[in-house]
């Protein structure tokens, strides 16, 4: 198997998350033990497009010492073809392909998971950067745009190339982040596919990783969202894996996280401004108040200072009360989670 892929236990990937999963957020989570490898912000693609330097900059300044792949992410053959060129001039571990954002600002341009309604332009996008990718060639996706039963005909496209690993979110298209994963399908595609098979989506703590993973037997999780709210995750699941017991954070490590995180993201901005900088926090806020507090999370989200932000940090975080394993079940971020506990 890949060198990526640990023998006794599945290898752990960080999910690619548009503004959010960065240099400095690598960095951060790596410092928690972090996953086995990362993979990029997408590379926006077109017939005029360049490889964007802020991307850049988690590929050839990588600190972590693990493998970084670069994903892209449009429809254009020529240019996609032109920048997988580009980028093996970097040190990526490998490139990878876009079929499964579901933002419609993406789908609507036939790109992501929008491409997953012209599986004949797939095909040829896939014969194509086979052909001129040296490396390694990896491709994330999703089950359908509109129903999972898409699943049958896409799943045979991806048979036709070697591609080396294909990465899986759980759901379609339409479901965005809305549902329960149809775990049944990524274990379809275990058994069908040549190539290692990652399954993603609704992993938030151990015991959805490793529901996930038996369910499936897939080589590897990614993980995302969970990842954001509690960087430790990755480090617990190995520990679990390895035979060890998983680490129980507390309120106040949460604390700290944050504090990296804040400082991390400010060292990195071109033009820092407190107030943009408190706004851009919040997207990452988003994730980790899920199951702290419900006053916590309106006043984040109205924090306008970093003196406010960290005070509002300081009333919550600064004790040594354990953090919830989960998300709340009804959280609207995370949901559909627990339909991987059962049996």
């Amino acid at each position: 198997m890949d060198s990526l892929f640990p023998e006794h236990r599945p290898a752990l990937v960080l999910a690619p998350m548009q503004d959010i999963t960065d240099k400095p957020f690598m960095e951060v989570i790596n410092g928690y033990g972090g996953p086995d490898y990362y993979v990029t912000e997408y590379f926006r693609v077109h017939k005029d497009s360049t490889l964007e330097k802020k991307i850049l900059r988690s590929i050839d300044l990588n600190t972590t010492g693990k493998p970084v792949f670069a994903q892209m992410i449009g429809q254009d053959i020529q240019a996609l073809v032109r920048s997988a060129r580009h980028l093996m001039d970097h040190p990526v571990a490998g490139v990878d392909l876009n079929l499964g954002c579901p933002a419609p600002t993406v789908y609507r341009k036939n790109a992501g998971g929008g491409l997953l309604r012209n599986l004949a332009h797939v095909d040829r996008i896939l014969g194509e950067l086979r052909d001129c990718i040296e490396g390694r060639f990896t491709v994330k996706t999703r089950v359908g745009f509109e129903t999972h039963e898409e699943f049958d005909e896409i799943l045979s496209v991806f048979k036709k190339h070697a591609i080396d690993v294909l990465t899986i979110h759980g759901r379609t298209v339409r479901e965005q982040y809305k549902t329960p994963v149809h775990d049944e399908l990524v274990a379809q595609a275990v058994q069908e596919m040549s190539c290692p098979v990652i399954a993603n989506g609704n992993v938030v703590n151990v015991a959805t990783g490793r529901a996930y993973h038996a369910k499936t037997q897939a080589a590897g999780l990614m993980i995302g969202r969970g990842g954001i709210r509690s960087p430790w995750l990755f480090q617990q699941l190995i520990d679990g894996y390895e035979g060890r017991e998983p680490s129980v954070p507390t309120r106040r490590d949460l604390h700290g996280y944050v504090t990296k995180l804040y400082h991390a993201v400010a060292a990195e901005a071109k033009d820092y401004l407190e107030s943009s900088h408190v706004n851009r926090m919040k997207k990452y806020m988003a994730y980790i108040a899920q199951g702290i507090d419900a006053e916590f999370e309106y006043q984040i989200r109205r924090a306008k200072s970093e003196q406010e932000f960290f005070g509002i940090c300081d009333r919550f975080m600064l004790s040594n009360q354990p953090l919830p394993d989960a998300p709340p079940v009804e959280s609207k971020l995370f949901s559909g989670f627990s339909k991987l506990l059962d049996r």
